[in-house]
């Protein structure tokens, strides 16, 4: 199946900007919706394109592009809470009633409010890493440290050693995924983006709110996940360590928990065809 860049390109005016895509499976009434991670240079395309392919085989897909990462129109808000709007808005523009939805880190995060905010949009959820609270591993991890530093003062060298701290197989930190990455990374609106999500002075202002708040962080209300759920992570993430996965799994009453060895932070690039292969399982039921 060629599926490229250019032939999977669309774009979706809303009344908040344009949100860009990615639409693949055109044949299939199974509606897939891949919502990508944060991080340098990061687009929907870049955590997917591997993927694509095969999940058109099954599925009507598109890759949405979060506002504010440098590829669809920015809006203001909290880069989390504009991305779950985004869908929403996406989702009614197309007609689109429910979907299963494939999130990475972040992107996972959103889908999980989204299934607790919408439950009757969400049929399946699947989620790569990043979701529920540290328990026994440091916070913030390593990995979100390095992002943190980068955030704060971006250059190339701090780049390159959160992309090692991503993956298990540094191998796939090519000069090509460098150059993509850091290009894309110092687009104003990423950077922008960035700071607000993980420069030391939001991440000390988020933690001094959730210390203040009378409300209960959003994976505390996992319980209000109705889908099936399945929680895909690298047994060696060092953004988003395994142990994270227990409170999901515990909490979403229809979860279930698939790790996979010698992956990082990226199992559906590092673990793709276990990956994929276990997901396709879990939607085919």
């Amino acid at each position: 199946m060629d599926l490229t860049y250019e032939n999977t390109q669309r774009e979706l005016a809303t009344d908040k900007g344009v949100i860009r895509y990615h639409e693949a499976g055109a044949e299939h009434d199974d509606v897939l919706l891949l919502l990508h991670g944060s991080g340098p240079g990061v687009t929907g395309w870049r955590n997917f394109r591997g993927n694509l392919a095969f999940f058109a085989q099954t599925h009507h897909v598109y890759i949405i592009e979060f506002p504010g990462f440098g590829v669809s129109d920015p809006v203001d808000g909290h880069p989390v809470l504009t991305a779950g709007k985004s869908v929403i808005r996406f989702m009614d523009a197309l007609g689109i009633d429910s979907a299963a939805v494939i999130g990475n880190s972040m992107g996972g995060v959103v889908a999980v409010n989204l299934a607790i905010k919408f439950p009757e949009r969400i049929t399946k959820l699947v989620t790569i890493g990043g979701v529920g609270p540290n328990l026994f591993s440091p916070s913030p991890s390593e990995g979100l440290r390095l992002l943190q530093e980068f955030t704060d003062a971006p250059d190339r060298e701090k780049l390159i050693r959160w992309l090692n701290g991503m993956v298990y197989d540094r191998a796939l930190v090519t000069e090509e995924l460098i150059e993509q990455r850091w290009s894309a990374a110092i687009d104003p609106e990423a950077l922008k983006t960035a700071a607000m999500m993980y420069g030391s002075a939001a991440f000390e202002m988020q933690q001094k709110f959730m210390a203040d708040s009378d409300a209960a962080p959003y994976w505390a209300m996992m319980h209000k996940v109705k889908c099936p759920t399945l929680l895909t992570w690298g047994r060696d993430d060092r953004v988003s360590p395994p142990d994270m996965a227990l409170v999901p799994m515990r909490l979403i009453p229809n979860a279930e928990l698939n790790i996979f060895p010698k992956c990082g932070h990226w199992v559906m690039i590092e673990a793709k065809e276990a990956f994929e292969g276990s997901v396709a399982a879990f939607l085919a039921r």
